[in-house]
């Protein structure tokens, strides 16, 4: 069996990959000289019996543990700044993010911050802020417990800011963690309702990325394989969850993740708003807009709609059947196909497409995506 060992991969970070494998954390902690580490979580998370355990196995290990966990759902510039305000306090000397998006995304702004104290959004990559990113940070470690994001092998975090609700995003190389302990034991007690938008958001990563207009056959026949594990592995994870399901959705996760350094697209541009504005959460988001924005996406791109069919396993190899697949796929996960059935309503169709269309996934999206693009799409999906 290729899951019941413990595998490393170098890609584009260290990742340390396999049931059980995060027992190994406080060795090599050890081995790098870290001795107080600051946790950084959510509040669910944090209650959670497995984030007990680590906190146990730290502290039997004659570590220091600081916990910080208050932090949004759809994460804001506060939480960092109350985040770094912790490091200060407590004398810390590495950040280990255990979680989702948020918790990794806030994890990484904290690492940010530590040395670089200007206004956090100064660092956003959407003004060439990434070249202030200069100084020295903080040790970085990641520990993922959703496969959703896949942040823990990214190098950016997306804060919204707590007034406008536009989402702003903090991008450096030095913020790429130095190793990742992914173990799919950790995403075992997610709820089901919490696997399946998470794992839609995996899926979306991955489709997105293939259809990005920016040359990548690398990031493309990552995707591709990202797919097919989600084709495999979703609806088990969700409804019948085994550690081969949940496995292959961990890995499926981060080559989302790896895949989108070469874009995402409409359907993120969609789903950003929903979570800013709505506080949606960012994998429901995604799921209930996908099909929407892949029939958009389809008329001039049927090439790579039938590489996406293909990988999906579907016998007809048209983007019709990948739009019909993910309604499918959304029906079994217990996930609705109205913006309706999740809290939108007629009168934030226009906010809502002034803020898709001022985001910042869609100019890399196939094809170009007006405002009037937006709105139609938010009313169709209503």
């Amino acid at each position: 069996m290729i899951f019941d060992k413990i595998h490393q991969f170098n890609f584009p970070t260290t990742i340390r990959f396999g049931a059980g494998v995060i027992k190994e954390l406080p060795a090599y902690l050890k081995a790098n000289g870290l001795s107080k580490p600051l946790l950084v979580t959510d509040p669910t998370v944090s209650a959670l019996p497995f984030f007990t355990e680590i906190v146990a196995d730290l502290e039997a290990h004659h570590f220091s543990v600081v916990v910080f966990n208050d932090i949004h759902k759809n994460p804001v510039k506060s939480d960092v700044y109350k985040g770094t305000e912790v490091w200060d306090q407590n004398s810390r000397d590495c950040v280990i993010g255990i979680g989702g998006g948020a918790a990794l995304d806030v994890a990484r702004a904290i690492v940010l911050r530590v040395n670089h104290r200007e206004d956090l959004f100064k660092y956003d990559d959407l003004i060439g802020g990434d070249v202030f990113v200069t100084n020295e940070v903080p040790h970085f470690i990641t520990v993922p417990t959703t496969s959703g994001t896949g942040s823990e092998v990214g190098r950016s975090a997306i804060i919204s800011d707590d007034e406008t609700h536009q989402k702003k995003i903090l991008f450096s190389p030095k913020l790429m963690a130095k190793i990742v302990f992914a173990d799919p034991l950790l995403t075992m007690d997610l709820p089901a309702h919490i696997t399946a938008a998470t794992g839609m958001d995996a899926l979306t990563h991955n489709m997105e990325a293939f259809l990005a207009k920016n040359y990548h056959p690398l990031c493309d026949g990552i995707a591709l394989e990202g797919i097919s594990l989600i084709r495999d592995s979703l609806v088990t994870a969700t409804l019948k969850p085994d550690v081969e399901s949940r496995s292959k959705m961990l890995l499926a996760s981060m080559m989302g993740a790896i895949a989108f350094q070469k874009g995402l697209g409409v359907v993120h541009s969609l789903a950003h708003p929903l979570s800013s504005l709505l506080d949606t959460h960012h994998g429901l988001a995604n799921a209930v807009n996908i099909p929407y924005g892949m029939a958009f996406n389809i008329a001039g791109f049927e090439d790579r709609f039938a590489r996406i069919a293909q990988a999906l396993g579907l016998k007809t190899e048209t983007g019709e059947a990948v739009v019909n697949y993910l309604f499918e796929l959304n029906s079994k996960l217990g996930i609705p196909h109205h913006l309706r059935d999740i809290g939108v309503s007629m009168e934030n169709i226009d906010t809502l497409a002034d803020l898709a269309f001022a985001d910042f996934a869609h100019p890399n999206n196939p094809k170009p995506v007006s405002r009037a693009d937006f709105k139609a799409l938010y009313l169709e999906a209503l």
